[in-house]
């Protein structure tokens, strides 16, 4: 295997204007360009600085890769989430921009290693423990070639992906590698954080991803689909339990600790363990208010969020029913209940059903509930409900009291971060999460 080049999917509007700040040649003519630059979709048709262009795809190659960056204006970060907002953001490598659904998409392209800085960088802070940066290098490394073969796979079979099971009593969808046809992936949070060289990357990043070069975690000769999420809540989730139902044996549930806290269950598939579970906070890795240990994993904008092992949200009924008719496209009425229906073994919510005064429904996998309970995502499906201020059989008010930030499955970055600061070296906090993994130099 040699070192791969990806094509990252860094923004997508009608008008893209972006300053080149060393020299690039526009393929395939070679005709010279620096400065700023405007692209515009219009009636079908590039628009390069207000010349219709015959081509429907422009690639801006660097004349000196090492030296040269470009900027694109207003790239949006933190899609849908509770922070979402834009800025400019800088990139090393290839700029191509395509039609694509209508308007224009910009893709940046570049080694994999420099790929992988700039992750490390957008992912956590930069100044993070060596050993917990060591193994997000072999985690991102992993995952991104993983998905490489994945969609590879998929072309070559031609096979239709499939994600959403629907009945008139169920819905059920899961999110994961519908949406990117022309690159490999997207540099925002639906894969993973990308934000070029704009985030500041250090001396250490670069020898983390340097001293791990080629290292990926394997099983059975095949690149490991290695995920990872801010919080487990202290016991993590299987892949088969939050996108296609596809057993990975080094993606199973773990006590995110080395030994589970007394009086507690390790399945929380039994309701009566998750609800104890989660209405308390047993000893977890993950389990921290260590500000210097989350000031690792967390950079200013996720600091937004305070609570990571444990959170509370309360809505009034109006609120709720307003809000999940809005995400659902679906009128249930006043809602009556929330029940869940079945739950994965870290206590996450597999399927749960909403009971409305006009519609009752279940729904699934849990990003599908995070979306439809949030104005963006709620932190996890890890939840309890309670209700309150109950008149006519009509609740007033709806408490959920959760576990975790994110899908849960393999890495947990908080968890991690911990294991780092403990002493933990890079394999022990791998072999911690993806058991039955190896780690293996392949190129």
């Amino acid at each position: 295997m040699t070192e791969p080049h990806l094509r990252i999917g860094i923004m997508y509007h009608p008008e893209i204007i972006f300053r080149l700040n060393e020299t690039y040649l526009l393929a395939p003519n070679g005709v010279p360009y620096e400065g700023i630059q405007k692209v515009n979709y219009r009636d079908g048709k590039i628009w390069l600085n207000d010349e219709l262009v015959d081509e429907e795809t422009l690639v801006f190659n660097p004349v000196r890769y090492h030296e040269a960056s470009f900027e694109l204006n207003d790239v949006t970060i933190g899609i849908q989430f509770h922070w979402e907002r834009k800025e400019d953001q800088t990139f090393k490598g290839s700029l191509e921009i395509m039609i694509e659904n209508d308007q224009l998409t910009a893709i940046n392209i570049l080694p994999l290693e420099d790929y992988l800085v700039s992750v490390i960088s957008s992912e956590m802070s930069a100044t993070s423990n060596m050993e917990l940066l060591k193994a997000h290098a072999i985690v991102s490394r992993s995952w991104m070639l993983a998905q490489t073969q994945k969609s590879n796979s998929l072309k070559e079979t031609e096979k239709i992906y499939q994600s959403i099971s629907e009945t008139p009593e169920e819905y059920i969808r899961w999110y994961d590698r519908e949406d990117h046809l022309n690159f490999d992936v997207c540099a925002d949070d639906h894969c993973q954080r990308y934000q070029g060289i704009t985030r500041q990357s250090t001396k250490i990043v670069e020898q983390a991803v340097a001293e791990t070069r080629g290292m990926l975690l394997m099983n059975n000769d095949k690149i490991c689909d290695a995920r990872f999420s801010k919080s487990c809540g202290g016991i993590s989730e299987t892949f088969e339990n939050v996108w296609e139902p596809e057993v990975h044996p080094y993606l199973q549930s773990i006590i995110d600790n080395p030994t589970l806290s007394e009086g507690y269950q390790a399945d929380l598939t039994n309701e009566e363990a998750a609800q104890k579970w989660i209405r308390n906070a047993p000893e977890a890795f993950c389990n921290t208010h260590d500000k210097e240990v989350l000031s690792q994993v967390l950079n200013d904008y996720d600091q937004e969020t305070t609570d990571f092992y444990r959170w509370k949200l309360t809505y009034q009924q109006t609120d709720l029913a307003e809000l999940i008719a809005r995400k659902s496209g679906r009128d249930f009425g006043s809602i009556l209940d929330l029940i869940p229906v079945e739950r994965g073994f870290s206590g996450r919510l597999i399927k749960l059903k909403i009971v409305g005064s006009k519609l009752t429904l279940t729904i699934g996998k849990e990003l599908e509930i995070r979306k439809t309970l949030s104005e963006s995502h709620l932190y996890s499906s890890a939840f309890v409900v309670d209700k309150q201020n109950i008149t006519d059989g009509i609740p007033g008010e709806f408490i959920l009291t959760g576990a975790g930030w994110g899908h849960g499955v393999g890495l947990c970055q908080i968890g991690a971060a911990m294991m780092g600061a403990k002493g933990y070296k890079y394999d022990e906090i791998l072999l911690h999460y993806f058991r039955g993994a190896s780690i293996s130099k392949e190129y």
